[in-house]
């Protein structure tokens, strides 16, 4: 159960979708989802519906809507095409932490005032790079934000990046939860430590797991990298972080 919504946000209209379950009555707690690098797609939709069958109002917005509406990648067509992979890249400079500042709070100010939300704490996941962003709200929103998981993240920890959530972590007072790709080049292990180090430091409660032969990207249907064992334990353990916290 669907539905397609536009949120007023700072820097335009963000297009997105909110899941139910479909024999659940509202408002219930809600999860927002940021999709990887490709965008909205069929598998990401498979996602947050089966998210929200567990009992959650989820939203999933288009991280992309200040380029474009809706899906980015072609019909047929994937992040690994050399046509495609420019595009996407672009689109996702233009995310910077303040634009994903601003994008937080009009998400959370749809959650406020759409009928399917219920009042108080949300959990946030991200996927690829948007384990980043699932931190970062966190941090900016601490009295709302009660569970963040990132799952395949990336960079999360880069020495010297002023940008990396890893700078911001001390202020997150939800639980968090990291399911990591085993030998993922884009989160090696130098970087999970140091991030491990940062949330431990501050006082987080939190878990770091290592998915064994698991590739970067295993959670998503349409990778060649997608593991469905490794999937379903990602399913489990997000399941578990919302009912425990939410």
């Amino acid at each position: 159960m669907s539905r397609a919504i536009d949120i007023p946000a700072a820097d335009g209209t963000i297009d997105a979708h909110v899941f139910t379950p479909g024999s659940a009555e509202g408002p219930l707690p809600g999860v927002v989802l940021f999709t990887d690098i490709g965008g909205l797609r069929p598998c990401y939709h498979e996602k947050a519906q089966q998210i929200a069958d567990n009992g959650y109002a989820v939203l999933m917005p288009n991280v992309y809507y200040r380029n474009a509406r809706g899906p980015v990648v072609p019909e047929g067509q994937s992040f690994r095409d050399p046509e495609v992979r420019p595009t996407l890249f672009e689109y996702a400079g233009h995310l910077t932490p303040e634009a994903q500042s601003r994008d937080f709070v009009a998400l959370l100010d749809c959650i406020d005032g759409e009928a399917e939300f219920a009042d108080g704490q949300v959990g946030v996941v991200g996927y690829c790079m948007t384990g980043a962003f699932a931190l970062r709200m966190a941090s900016e929103h601490p009295d709302r934000v009660a569970a963040a998981a990132g799952f395949h993240s990336a960079r999360l920890a880069g020495a010297d990046d002023p940008n990396s959530p890893v700078q911001v972590v001390g202020t997150i007072e939800g639980r968090v939860y990291l399911g990591h790709a085993d030998q993922d080049e884009l989160l090696p292990p130098e970087q999970i430590a140091r991030m491990d180090e940062a949330l431990a430091k501050a006082g987080v409660h939190f878990t770091t797991e290592l998915y064994k032969g698991a590739a970067h990207g295993f959670t998503a249907k349409d990778a060649p990298a997608y593991d469905a064992t490794a999937d379903a334990l990602h399913h489990k353990r997000l399941a578990t972080l919302l009912e425990e916290t939410l």
